[in-house]
């Protein structure tokens, strides 16, 4: 079984002069990184590998809520992260060492949206209709593949384990996994 963890940024900020690669997290991105981050301790959703975008609100967000894990996660800078689009996600995806069972990928949307949304067969038909809705910032998609290596995933052939937001955890919404 291969898990993938689809992390988009938390809630970045908008600075003037600032380009977008640039963009630091906001506020209310940085009080979001240790909740989402306490929720994957606690549910046991910890990586054996984090690939990161190279914007520095994806690096911020990695950055914040690797802090509350209890161990170190191997971590891969990916560049082809930023502003990828879902084949290009799945692509660096494909690249995965077989040894990794559990993949969290930072990155952005759409493309992460396109690709979750691309890759799940099967799940919880509320967790989906609200991930078809919209993929706020800061959401964790978590996918769960039958597959024994990542370069054979494809569309349509993933579990849609859970979908989760810092306001479904907050409110305790996220038993609806």
């Amino acid at each position: 079984m291969r898990r993938l963890m689809l992390l988009r940024h938390a809630k970045s900020d908008r600075p003037d002069n600032v380009d977008d690669h640039a963009r630091p997290l906001a506020e209310r991105g940085r009080r979001a990184c240790p909740l989402m981050g306490a929720y994957m301790v606690e549910q046991g959703l910890l990586p054996d590998l984090a690939m990161i975008s190279k914007a520095r609100r994806t690096r911020e967000t990695w950055e914040l809520i690797r802090t509350v894990f209890p161990k170190d996660i191997m971590q891969i800078d990916e560049p082809r992260l930023y502003d990828a689009s879902a084949k290009a996600i799945l692509d660096v995806i494909h690249e995965t060492p077989p040894d990794v069972e559990a993949l969290l990928v930072v990155g952005h949307n759409p493309g992460l949206h396109e690709l979750a949304l691309k890759l799940i067969r099967t799940g919880s038909q509320q967790n989906l209709s609200r991930l078809q809705q919209k993929y706020p910032t800061a959401a964790l998609v978590v996918i769960d593949f039958d597959a024994s290596k990542w370069n054979v995933i494809t569309e349509s052939t993933g579990q849609l384990e859970r979908f989760v937001t810092p306001k479904s955890i907050s409110s305790g919404l996220s038993g609806l996994v």
